[in-house]
């Protein structure tokens, strides 16, 4: 569904005329924030299959720092792999790498990664230790959040009806009763919707919701 879709459909749950564009009205511009925070808590509420990507990373001898473009700093790393040597990178804390760069100049294939700080974009930049010694292909599988919409015909890869529910559950709030729904009533049925969708993605990925000993 596009933006302006979605908020056509919390209008007509509210039981307001259909609008041509976000900007119609004030109430519609009201509305489409309410699409944007909704969308912004079910991004947040699971690692969706749709969310994720590979971000690539080619190394340059000598440099151990890599912003991730796109990336932002509310999206989520699975993994990372030296496609170039075939071995994963495992995480270590940024304080981990840092002591070991104080008592080491190394330079070889890089096998720790941490997060340190952001860009000027606001992405997140990924530090690989050891320095590396030349050009590598990193690939970093993470689940990519961040999603603004913003023009009319913006869509989203997210399920659409938990974020239908709950923006109009954030209506009701702001409004009051609408056919004798309460918006604590709402968020109850938002939450199940949003619960729903969330067991059908978790089936595409079934291998990462079993634990063993170790």
């Amino acid at each position: 569904m596009t933006y302006i879709q979605l908020v056509n459909a919390v209008l007509r749950k509210l039981r307001e005329d259909s609008i041509q564009t976000i900007q119609e009205t004030e109430y519609s511009v009201l509305i489409s924030d309410f699409v944007n925070d909704a969308l912004t808590y079910v991004e947040s509420s699971w690692d969706w299959s749709n969310l994720r990507e590979t971000l690539v990373i080619t190394t340059v001898d000598g440099t151990d720092t890599y912003p991730l473009t796109g990336f932002g700093n509310t999206s989520e790393i699975m993994s990372v792999y030296n496609v170039t040597d075939s071995i994963q990178i495992q995480p270590r804390s940024k304080a981990y790498i840092v002591d070991k760069q104080y008592k080491s100049t190394l330079k070889a294939k890089p096998r720790y990664y941490a997060l340190n700080g952001t860009d000027v974009n606001n992405d997140i930049n990924l530090i690989a230790y050891p320095k590396p010694d030349g050009v590598y292909t990193l690939e970093v599988n993470a689940v990519v959040r961040n999603k603004v919409l913003v023009d009319d015909a913006d869509t989203t890869k997210l399920p659409t009806l938990p974020i239908i529910q709950l923006a109009f559950a954030y209506a009701l709030r702001e409004k009051g009763e609408t056919g004798g729904q309460s918006a604590s009533e709402q968020i109850v049925i938002a939450d199940r919707d949003l619960s729903n969708a969330i067991a059908l993605d978790s089936a595409n990925n079934a291998g990462e919701l079993i634990w063993s000993y170790v």
